[in-house]
């Protein structure tokens, strides 16, 4: 199964393994499952380590080489992804999240989250 972690889970799973939900660490450690991270995710990384977030520390360079290191395929962000937006209900507004629950109908791929409010949204959105 494709996976597409959040932002948080995907800093829980390169910083704080320990944090993640049993269920979430059985599904990234399958060899079954191949494991994306979103552009976005390292957008919104640049953007909120910029504001001084205390939850959003990692250097964005690191983490990227580190995934990448660790099996993680990168989903750039596309025009299509970017169009799909405009057919999602409007439960969250955060634009970091709309893009990755896109991505993931798009691609079809399963978006693993932790945010209840994201996993309402229809389609390949898994809550972890």
């Amino acid at each position: 199964m494709k996976l597409l972690l959040d932002t948080h889970l995907l800093l829980r799973a390169a910083g704080q393994p320990e944090r993640l939900s049993k269920e979430a660490r059985k599904l990234l450690r399958s060899p079954e499952n191949e494991l994306f991270f979103s552009a976005a995710s390292l957008w919104e990384v640049v953007i909120k380590r910029g504001l001084r977030r205390d939850d959003f520390k990692a250097d964005p360079r690191i983490l990227r080489r580190g995934l990448l290191d660790n099996g993680y395929s990168e989903l750039p962000i596309t025009i299509e992804h970017a169009v799909a937006i405009e057919s999602l209900p409007l439960i969250h507004k955060d634009p970091f999240d709309r893009i990755l629950v896109a991505q993931a109908q798009v691609e079809g791929i399963t978006l693993l989250t932790s945010d209840s409010r994201v996993a309402q949204y229809p389609g390949p959105v898994r809550s972890v």
